[in-house]
């Protein structure tokens, strides 16, 4: 039997063409437009990612929400800095956390962040390298965060975000992700009411971003690789949306992976949606069948990433990397705050 290795997803990138800062205006970014069918390639801006778009077909937008979940502290015993990524919540007070540097940080570790206001236990070593935590504070976590945390940027963005904002969507809601969906950071409330008044339905649905964003592919086959769940709610009014427009020969069009996950999740073989929420583990790679995605609007991924693997099964891996080339060429943006390509 024949399987796909990961080498098979990698290229070269130029490390400047890395985004390092959103620009200036959220819908200025560049558009690569890929028409699968004919293997055609167009260039173009997101303002005119409207025009794409037609009376009857349903937008998928993420709704969620990014905490400032990476926090720097230091250590209770001896002072020493530490950085803590919250990823999942277990519990009230406890999460399941990235810590740096980990090694110094055995279970039975304090650590204090700001002036006293939260103190984390570490009490737990994960399989994964992890660590489970326990906070404890006086008042509401949330307020407390939003002050102390910082944004969980990427580790290939070294520039410092001056606007937490810029790593929300306009339309973020609800609260719990890890990273952003960043096909949505180019949307504004302009570019949505434009596409509403081209008669298309907007639904929301929510699924936060995890652990999986954060690991690289260590495996050399690709179905050896497991990904990290996420939790995912997708509501009976969306449901019944997607159904209705899917009936009438609308398009259902996901903006980012985590939307094009999620509806695959919540579809059945013959592509109607139902409403659920829980966690997902979906792996999408070259091989699998689209149930419930149309069309694809997202950025450009990592080399070697599940989510280069998910984009290289709804366009074939060869127009992808024949597209990420040219893109290349011609000095597109990468990554979360880079340029857009849609797929169709």
């Amino acid at each position: 039997m024949f399987f796909l290795r990961v080498e098979e997803f990698d290229f070269e990138l130029p490390p400047e063409l890395i985004a390092q800062e959103p620009l200036p205006n959220r819908a200025g970014s560049r558009l690569l437009v890929l028409n699968r069918q004919k293997n055609e390639i167009y260039h173009d801006n997101f303002v005119n990612f409207p025009q794409y778009l037609r009376a009857g077909d349903v937008l998928v937008l993420n709704d969620t929400r990014v905490l400032p979940a990476r926090l720097i502290g230091r250590k209770l015993e001896g002072s020493a800095t530490v950085e803590i990524l919250l990823l999942k919540r277990r519990s009230a007070h406890v999460w399941e956390t990235l810590v740096r540097p980990g090694r110094r940080l055995p279970p039975g570790t304090h650590v204090i962040f700001g002036k006293g206001e939260l103190m984390a236990k570490i009490i737990d070593a994960l399989p994964d390298g992890g660590r489970l935590v326990e906070f404890f504070y006086e008042g509401i976590f949330e307020e407390i965060l939003n002050k102390l945390g910082e944004m969980p940027l990427p580790p290939y963005i070294k520039k410092k975000l001056e606007d937490k904002e810029r790593y929300q969507t306009v339309f973020a809601k609800e609260s719990g992700s890890a990273a952003a969906p960043t096909a949505g950071l180019h949307f504004t409330p302009e570019i949505l009411a434009e596409i509403k008044k081209r008669g298309v339905e907007i639904i929301y649905l929510t699924l936060h971003v995890g652990l999986g964003t954060f690991r690289p592919v260590t495996v050399s086959e690709v179905h050896r690789h497991k990904m990290h769940s996420e939790y995912y709610r997708f509501t009976e009014e969306a449901a019944r949306k997607i159904n209705y427009h899917r009936k009438k020969g609308g398009r259902i069009i996901a903006v980012g992976t985590t939307s094009c996950r999620t509806l695959e999740t919540v579809a059945d073989e013959q592509g109607r949606v139902q409403a659920s929420s829980g966690w997902t583990e979906i792996f999408i790679y070259p091989g699998y069948h689209f149930k419930a995605t149309d069309a694809l609007l997202t950025n450009f991924h990592l080399p070697r990433s599940t989510l280069l693997m998910l984009v290289s099964a709804f366009a074939g891996k060869e127009k992808i990397l024949s597209a990420y080339h040219q893109a290349i060429e011609r000095g597109y943006r990468f990554f979360s705050f880079g340029d857009a390509m849609f797929i169709y």
